[in-house]
């Protein structure tokens, strides 16, 4: 990997400063990787720079046909000082599976993680201490060959950033949920099990309207028979059932529309572990009948993994839509 320091990285106390004040993408770290893509000579070498803005043509792909990919993933720091990554390489098989959906080239585990290791390494000064913060790491990819015309792009930018992050949503609250009955956000066949920001930018428009509803987040229901609870805006969806040892923690079946979140992963392999029944299954919105109500496992995995995972509080719109 080729290495450029930034001769203007933020001194010590100024890089404190701006860590302490958490938030979420407010201020990114000194650094960034950059490594490029071609049809003809592949993934070329790494490139670990100064962190700054990016000059791309006007007719570059990304703008006009929107064929980009992204991750979201987080290191924590450890009571010893020390530094770790939670499910890396989880991130790095979907990033290329996003890839491969979007027609973009699939960059391989090995390069990916060797980018993720070499910022963190560099930019360790980021990574916040105070318990429930950590340093969020995006990497992304976009389309840069300079040309209209729709076709897959013959060129590509992997870049990875990285920011100081807070807590998204405020831990001591309930999260309250709009049940979305105009909108969808993936329908089968479609890029639903792919991190791309053209279903992000499809769900703003509900999200607008679950906040003027006074509600945090968007459920969104199936495309075909609009009665299959998916996931929400940000994050995928639990129910509990039951109580205590004979809890079953249930979340909708991955179909194909839905992000196959890690954390979901997580959550489901340490019930199992922890003895809990666990169900994946077609949710019908009637599911919320059932009593909604965090139970103590998941409470431990948000204090021990740093896991967010939030009870919900109120729902607008029924869970019983028909």
């Amino acid at each position: 990997m080729k290495i450029t320091l930034n001769p203007h990285a933020k001194d010590a106390a100024t890089r404190d400063e701006l860590v302490a004040e958490g938030g979420f993408g407010k201020y990114y770290t000194d650094h960034m990787v950059i490594c490029e893509w071609s049809e003809k000579d592949g993934w070329g070498e790494p490139h670990l720079m100064p962190y700054g803005p990016i000059s791309l043509d006007p007719a570059t792909a990304v703008f006009h046909y929107g064929q980009e990919i992204f991750e979201g993933m987080k290191a924590y720091r450890q009571p010893d000082g020390s530094i770790s990554l939670f499910r890396p390489t989880a991130n790095a098989k979907r990033f290329a599976n996003s890839a491969k959906r979007l027609a973009l080239p699939e960059m391989p585990v090995e390069l990916f993680m060797e980018t993720i290791e070499a910022l963190v390494t560099q930019d360790a000064g980021w990574v916040p201490s105070k318990v429930g913060e950590s340093l969020y790491i995006r990497p992304f990819m976009i389309a840069t060959e300079v040309g209209l015309g729709v076709r897959p792009t013959n060129k590509a930018t992997y870049i990875l950033i990285a920011t100081p992050a807070g807590a998204y949503f405020d831990p001591s609250k309930a999260v309250s949920v709009w049940i979305s009955t105009e909108y969808v956000r993936a329908a089968q066949g479609g890029t639903g099990e792919a991190k791309c920001g053209g279903n992000y930018a499809a769900s703003l428009i509900a999200q607008k309207a679950a906040a003027k509803e006074g509600c945090d987040q968007v459920v969104w229901i199936d495309a075909k028979e609009r009665k299959w609870v998916e996931e929400m805006g940000g994050m995928n969806l639990y129910f509990v059932k039951g109580k205590g040892a004979d809890a079953t923690v249930i979340t909708p079946k991955l179909t194909g529309t839905l992000l196959p979140g890690i954390t979901r992963d997580s959550i489901l392999s340490v019930a199992v572990d922890l003895g809990y029944k666990v169900d994946e299954v077609m949710c019908q919105s009637m599911i919320g009948e059932m009593a909604l109500h965090p139970v103590k496992l998941l409470k431990s995995l948000h204090a021990e993994q740093q896991l967010l995972f939030l009870p919900l509080v109120k729902q607008r719109v029924p869970w019983v839509l028909g």
